[in-house]
């Protein structure tokens, strides 16, 4: 799967989307659902719960292994996606279409590090 050029990435394969609101909806790339293989659990972090940085506040959990989501900037969890609570194995059908979690970044804080879809790809080789 191609990654979207519209999004920005992580080093630890998240996906992050700027909104027109200022939040940030945050999900998982291709790469690491398909690294997880079957999804079959998603915890995702509180509404109003306060991040920060690169802190694990989410988790992925496949037929094989679990793995932490990270807030890509620090700030407050402002809305959850429950749909993909209910439906886990919809990330790997189509892992760009449901984000994870959106975040209000702090004041003053932007994300660091991340990566167009180019730079993301050649990581991945």
């Amino acid at each position: 799967m191609k990654h979207p050029d519209n999004l920005k990435y992580t080093a630890s394969h998240e996906w992050i989307r700027a909104e027109p609101d200022g939040t940030l909806s945050v999900g998982i790339t291709d790469h690491a659902q398909d690294a997880l293989g079957d999804l079959v659990f998603i915890e995702l972090p509180e509404l109003g719960r306060k991040l920060a940085a690169e802190e694990a506040c989410a988790v992925v959990e496949s037929v094989k292994a679990a793995s932490d989501v990270y807030a890509p900037v620090a700030g407050e969890v402002v809305a959850v996606n429950g749909a993909v609570v209910d439906t886990p194995g919809d990330l790997n059908k189509d892992p760009y279409a449901s984000w994870l979690f959106r975040i209000k970044p702090a004041a003053g804080s932007a994300p660091a590090g991340l990566l167009d879809a180019a730079a993301y790809e050649k990581g991945l080789s």
